[in-house]
């Protein structure tokens, strides 16, 4: 790829090799959060805003710029669509971000010090690998990974550089719902937690989709990129490509990691902050997909989409609790325990527990513990990136660290494991991350990347 901009003479492996030994220094960045402006209304001026490089112009990408725009100044931006670029260009730089069609050529900026990654989900491992061995902090979107393996490498990685990567779960920034939900439960209001349900909807199907023309602008081979080599379909709204790439296996976990990623989230969060810290035991349950999956758990259409549509997941902890993950019911998260039980959504949170708060409120400082006593500014995907941004300059860790992040997505890919293989129940080794005695759910736990798009610096 070449940028519309003169590239550096670097290398880019020898700059990521250079970079890795580099990559636990200390950042200096503006710092413009403090316990004293914890509302964070008041904009700054420009020269004290994080330049900032965006990879993956698409609507999240530029939804999170505007969330962050009175803190963040976008210098960089790259996409493989040159319309996207464009088009983000014009909303969030003035026209006056560098663009580029390769987003290894920010990596080797040296006055970029954060990104944001908002590609599509099989795109999130590698850039975000590379861009922590390069040396930079990262605001990575959810999903974090296609696969439990590349969960296990950006851990690694993570731990080797120190480097700060919040999650885009930013439900746990939502601070009058989820974030006192989960106040709630670590001040023993529940009790003991014996179940979790996790109601995350349900998925689209699709009629076959035919092959198309690639559209002017799209670089189709680069936006496959690790993924295998396919034609580009689209009808409608229906494709292969941008929005919809969550609808197919090859690029996605479809709804079991799309709203998974924030449901489950919560639902494990409680169970950690009730002192249930030991990972599950095994998954199973029911399932549909609008396609037949053959007896190695792949598709046997490949004009449509795949990912299940119906399904309801049991997953087994130690000591009797139980988790449910499921398409219907009221999308939400419901937590109960043997004192009472609370539901909570992004728009409400209801429950017993939560009316006798009216007679016996939480401790002053009940939520900000939960919070791990970071600033809280504003609220929901503002207060996220503020929370990143601070934890940036500081060198903390965020509230959506990596790693509590891969505990609750392995259980969401187990239960996209199950899913390929009708639901059957798969058993779960935590400690050494492995399905027992199942070779052909375990062949999911990992993917082959294309040839031209392994991961640089490992």
């Amino acid at each position: 790829m070449t940028s519309q901009n003169p590239s550096s003479n670097k290398s880019r492996r020898s700059f990521l090799k250079k970079s890795a030994g580099a990559a636990s220094a200390a950042v200096a960045a503006p710092y413009f959060f403090t316990a004293q402006t914890a509302q964070g209304e008041e904009t700054v001026s420009k020269n004290d805003k994080v330049p900032i490089g965006l990879i993956g112009a698409g609507g999240m990408g530029t939804g999170n710029m505007r969330s962050a725009a009175k803190w963040v100044d976008v210098v960089a931006i790259a996409d493989v669509d040159q319309n996207r670029l464009q088009k983000a260009n014009k909303d969030l730089g003035g026209g006056k971000a560098d663009l580029y069609s390769d987003y290894r050529e920010i990596l080797e900026r040296d006055d970029i010090k954060a990104l944001h990654i908002a590609t599509p989900d099989h795109w999130h491992t590698k850039p975000l690998i590379e861009a922590m061995l390069a040396g930079k902090d990262i605001y990575c979107e959810k999903p974090l990974t296609l696969t439990i393996d590349e969960g296990k490498q950006i851990r690694k990685v993570q731990k080797e550089t120190g480097r700060i990567v919040q999650v885009g779960t930013q439900q746990r920034s939502t601070f009058p719902l989820f974030t006192k939900a989960m106040a709630i439960v670590a001040d023993g209001r529940l009790g003991h937690i014996h179940k979790v349900q996790a109601a995350i909807g349900g998925a689209p199907t699709s009629k076959a989709i035919p092959v198309a023309d690639i559209p002017e602008g799209l670089d189709w081979d680069r936006w496959l990129g690790p993924a295998p080599k396919v034609d580009y379909r689209h009808e409608g709204k229906a494709t292969n490509c941008h929005y919809e790439f969550r609808w197919w296996y090859e690029y996605s976990g479809g709804k079991l990691t799309d709203w998974g990623a924030h449901h489950v989230d919560i639902a494990n969060w409680a169970l950690k902050l009730n002192g249930q810290t030991a990972g599950p035991l095994s998954i199973g349950g029911s399932v549909q997909h609008p396609v037949e999956f053959d007896e190695n758990g792949y598709p046997k259409q490949n004009d449509r989409y795949n990912t299940a549509t119906k399904f309801q997941f049991d997953v087994a902890f130690p000591g009797g609790t139980e988790m449910i993950i499921r398409d219907d019911t009221d999308n939400g998260v419901m937590i109960e325990g043997d004192k009472g039980r609370i539901f909570v959504n992004r728009g409400k949170l209801v429950g017993a527990p939560v009316d006798a708060l009216k007679d016996n409120p939480l401790p002053e400082d009940a939520i900000q513990k939960v919070y791990k006593n970071l600033p809280m500014v504003g609220n929901a995907r503002a207060a996220h990136w503020a929370c990143f941004l601070h934890c940036h300059k500081e060198g903390l860790e965020p509230i959506s660290d990596v790693h509590s992040h891969m505990e609750m997505l392995n259980i969401c890919h187990l239960a996209g494991i199950s899913a390929r293989f009708g639901g059957r129940t798969l058993k779960w080794d935590a400690a050494n991350e492995q399905i027992v005695g199942d070779d052909q759910a375990n062949a999911f736990l990992t993917r082959k990347y294309r040839d031209g798009y392994e991961i640089e610096g490992v």
